[in-house]
């Protein structure tokens, strides 16, 4: 090897940098390019099954639906809209609903023996997990632009601008995104198609029906209003409300982002940690 190629290796590229940055650079894209591999085989997995994206799609059309012509008669909205109360509420749900095919998924590849396959291959650890939850999160885009159609279609109305209106989506995706982790660590533990459906959506109900997404929580019974009030859904549904009508929203966006902030750590930890015992 002449000096200066003795030069270069020791001190790595061009720049001068030392080479395990170079090194530390190169697994980086690595693992991007193995999350993208997985990520692509996700979606045209559900691109295959055209049947589980119509139906996913069809249930939070059915809601909007039931609460805009069943329960709007019954049920006074504080600003006089209850389709402009309603439709936030419904964007979160559909963010979360999406996002519980994360277990239902992990779950499947464990009983098939595809995540056996993965280990053996000489991939990033991460890339089965982040995989999963970005597929999923390109899935809850389309399901939520639908969803802003629809809603439009039955009388919803953005009025905050469209600085806000985009800022309260981005919050719904960001809001799905960290409950999927959550998701995919109950897909790892239970490691059964249906035991995951079930356990999934287990957290969904009472975080869901006993929030501010569909009712006003000043009409739940006071002890129930204790936990409405601060609980993580009810928190990012009055920060997206906030922010398509135009309120004030500082106070709940924060509380928002403090949320998903908190279950981006804990549970992408914990879904690692029980992916490496899988």
């Amino acid at each position: 090897m002449s000096a200066v190629g003795s030069l270069e290796h020791a001190v790595g590229a061009p720049g001068g940098q030392l080479p395990d940055a170079a090194e530390s650079r190169g697994r980086f894209r690595l693992a991007l390019a193995d999350i993208g591999g997985v990520t692509r085989r996700n979606l045209l997995r559900t691109i295959r099954t055209p049947r589980l994206l119509v139906f996913s799609s069809i249930q939070p059309v059915m809601f909007v639906l039931l609460f805009r012509y069943v329960f709007a008669g019954a049920i006074h909205a504080p600003n006089g809209s209850y389709v402009d109360y309603l439709m936030p509420g419904i964007f979160v749900q559909t963010a979360l609903f999406g996002g519980a095919s994360t277990a239902v998924g992990l779950a499947a590849d464990l009983q098939g023996g595809i995540i056996d396959r993965f280990r053996s291959l000489p991939m990033a650890r991460s890339a089965v997990l982040a995989g999963r939850t970005v597929a999923d999160l390109l899935r809850n885009i389309f399901v939520l632009v639908l969803m802003v159609v629809v809603g439009m279609l039955v009388g919803f109305r953005f009025h905050g601008g469209l600085g806000h209106d985009l800022a309260s989506l981005g919050i719904v995706l960001l809001f799905g995104y960290a409950f999927s982790w959550l998701f995919a660590t109950i897909g790892l533990l239970v490691r059964d198609p249906e035991t995951a459906q079930i356990a999934g959506f287990l957290p969904l109900f009472p975080l869901v029906f006993a929030s501010s997404a569909f009712v006003p929580v000043e009409t739940m019974p006071g002890w129930l209003q204790a936990f409405a009030n601060v609980q993580p859904v009810s928190v990012t549904v009055n920060a997206v409300r906030a922010l398509a009508s135009g309120a004030p929203a500082e106070h709940w966006v924060w509380q928002s982002l403090v949320w998903i902030a908190g279950f981006l750590v804990v549970f992408a930890v914990l879904a690692v940690r029980q992916y490496r015992r899988v």
